[in-house]
């Protein structure tokens, strides 16, 4: 949606304001939720709910390598221990009722151990609160669709090409998940998004968040996050949904309350491009 020429005034004076305003407003806020060549891990947490994710997936990946070495050595000792070299005459015996049972008994104990940890972790998740700001949000073949519900702003979210990422301020590593317009929220605000989708499935995921959802045609689902960081964060569809699956990506700009609230005035008159609005004064204060 890119009604912004009659809030301008002209097409002309239109593109050189956006384009010295989108450079303003990236530059002022960080690109935090990016993936990064030659890393691995996790994108840094910017909620609470990537935190406990982070947090729970560390904690299984120390337990996995435990029960591994375990296994593995085990398996190291039979091998050695009972061959046929060491071992020419086999034991005859069909069974060790306290092994079977320990071998049943401690892999329960270690289930009912990891969904302590789990459990809380996907309630917390599940558990929508009040919120202070809600969003609709749409997945179509292949661009998101997105509705402030209690402010009657409604506008697309388009992959932007290769030749347009620096009119609007990002980078070129930034080509297939920057946006032309992007979610807005303020930070250390509760945001409920409501997820659906148009035809076929798709999936609004911000790794950097801990959130993903699907989003069913017919069916609307609802996730939460707030968001602790300003920032740019990036997400992409995550649920295959056809030829152009690789081409939706996902933008929220978390900024301060006041660039927000200034952002939300000129949407309700048609212009949805943070950088349009904002000024480099305000976004100082947003870095």
């Amino acid at each position: 949606m890119r009604a912004l020429t009659s809030f301008f005034g002209s097409t002309a004076t239109l593109g050189a304001l956006l384009a010295a305003g989108a450079a303003m407003a990236q530059e002022s806020l960080p690109v935090v939720g990016r993936p990064v060549d030659g890393l691995m891990g996790f994108q840094p947490a910017a909620t609470e709910l990537a935190r406990d994710l982070q947090a729970l997936d560390h904690m299984l990946l120390i337990l996995i390598t435990v029960i591994t070495l375990f296994v593995t050595g085990l398996l190291a000792w039979v091998i050695i221990r009972y061959n046929r070299k060491r071992n020419a005459t086999p034991a005859t015996f069909t069974h060790n009722s306290p092994l079977e049972v320990a071998w049943t008994v401690v892999p329960i104990v270690i289930l009912v151990f990891i969904g302590a940890f789990s459990l809380p972790v996907l309630f917390k998740q599940q558990e929508i609160p009040t919120a202070d700001i809600t969003i609709k949000t749409t997945g179509f073949q292949w661009y998101w669709g997105y509705e402030y519900v209690d402010e009657g702003v409604a506008f697309d979210s388009f992959m932007l090409p290769r030749e347009e990422l620096a009119a609007y301020g990002y980078a070129d590593s930034d080509y297939l998940l920057a946006t032309d317009t992007a979610m807005v929220v303020p930070v250390n605000k509760t945001v409920v998004v409501q997820v659906t989708g148009a035809d076929v499935i798709h999936s609004w995921t911000i790794p950097a968040f801990g959130v993903k959802q699907d989003g069913v045609p017919g069916r609307l689902a609802e996730l939460w996050f707030k968001a602790e960081r300003e920032g740019i964060y990036f997400g992409q569809c995550s649920e295959l949904c056809g030829k152009d699956h690789a081409y939706m990506p996902i933008t929220v700009k978390v900024v301060s309350e006041e660039v927000y609230a200034a952002w939300l005035a000129a949407a309700k008159e048609g212009n949805v491009e943070l950088s349009s609005i904002a000024t480099p004064v305000e976004l100082a204060s947003a870095d």
